[in-house]
């Protein structure tokens, strides 16, 4: 499988792999989602995270920042959360990226470097979309309700992604 490593892989194989991210990310989140009305403002639960962070992880910040920009931000414009969208694509993104990297530039123990970019990410998801709400909705204090949704979805994230990881690193990466 060393076709698979990035230095042989091609332009079309990068974007076979970028466009397949993007398909699970919005698949994940669109029809593996749990809306919890009790949760601030109407919180989603998704699983979209999962291939976000396989994405950063396996095949690095690129594709992990393009996984879930596009991933999720294309879930916002066709779900009816259009004014979420722009805030959506940079979070996510940042995310993506952020856990891609530091995957990348860390060493240490595999699970420990994945469970500290995976600290990252959740940090940047609920600082970002805090701050989103605050916009949105001209309140600093009902965006409080939104954390432990975010908090609850990157959790999950992790749980499924970090034993997984290494492995299809090692398959794929």
């Amino acid at each position: 499988m060393d076709s698979f490593s990035p230095r042989n892989r091609t332009k079309t194989q990068t974007l076979v792999i970028n466009a397949l991210f993007i398909a699970f990310t919005l698949a994940a989140t669109m029809f593996v989602n749990l809306r919890l009305p009790i949760m601030g403002n109407g919180g989603l639960i998704h699983l979209g995270n999962v291939p976000l962070l396989i994405a950063a992880f396996v095949f690095g910040r690129r594709t992990g920042a393009v996984a879930g920009a596009f991933g999720m931000g294309l879930f916002d414009v066709i779900s009816g959360w259009m004014a979420w969208a722009p805030f959506t694509f940079v979070i996510v993104g940042a995310m993506g990226y952020a856990a891609g990297l530091i995957s990348e530039k860390v060493p240490g123990k595999r699970a420990l470097v994945y469970t500290l970019a995976v600290a990252a990410a959740l940090i940047i998801k609920v600082v970002g979309y805090y701050f989103v709400e605050v916009i949105l909705y001209s309140n600093w204090i009902q965006p409080f309700g939104s954390i432990p949704g975010n908090v609850l979805q990157i959790v999950i994230a992790a749980i499924i992604v970090i034993p997984l990881a290494g492995r299809l690193k090692k398959i794929f990466g």
